[in-house]
């Protein structure tokens, strides 16, 4: 089963890259191989903010998308994300973002997911190029913090 973690320090605050990861609309607009984005349900219950959300993902000719269920925890003891799997061409998938921030300013973002593909074709042609892109997250969320927020101060430590 693919699973890939890291941990990336960012020169953002925890609360400014939870805000960006949250914002699951944008994705399209930022995020290696995904295509569309649609909130089908959202409910927030004033601690968790509850969403159900298709996500439209392609590489070359191969277009596919999947359902999950995505629960935001801005105030957790650190704020993180979980996203659980509904529907789609996985057999699971389980994801989740954890925010901390750092003494002197930044945070570190922890990402962690564990996927396998409902048919071995399938893993195969895509296996590899989703590890590519899950290698490329992080980084497109640095630069989605930066073309929100601009660019981060130095912090001297």
């Amino acid at each position: 089963m693919p699973r890939y973690e890291s941990t990336r320090r960012v020169p953002y605050s925890a609360e400014q890259m939870f805000a960006v990861v949250a914002d699951i609309e944008k994705y399209p607009q930022f995020l290696p191989m995904c295509e569309s984005l649609k909130v089908t349900s959202r409910r927030d219950d004033g601690v968790t903010t509850h969403l159900v959300a298709t996500m439209g993902i392609g590489y070359k000719a191969i277009r596919e998308s999947f359902t999950t269920r995505v629960l935001l925890h801005p105030e957790g003891q650190p704020p993180h994300i979980e996203v659980a799997y509904l529907d789609g061409p996985f057999h699971h998938l389980d994801n989740r973002w954890r925010f901390v921030d750092r003494p002197g300013g930044g945070s570190d973002v922890h990402f962690f997911i564990d996927y396998q593909f409902r048919s071995a074709m399938l893993g195969l042609v895509m296996g590899a190029v989703f590890d590519k892109a899950f290698r490329k997250f992080a980084e497109a969320f640095e630069e989605r913090a930066r073309a929100v927020y601009g660019p981060a101060r130095q912090q001297t430590v």
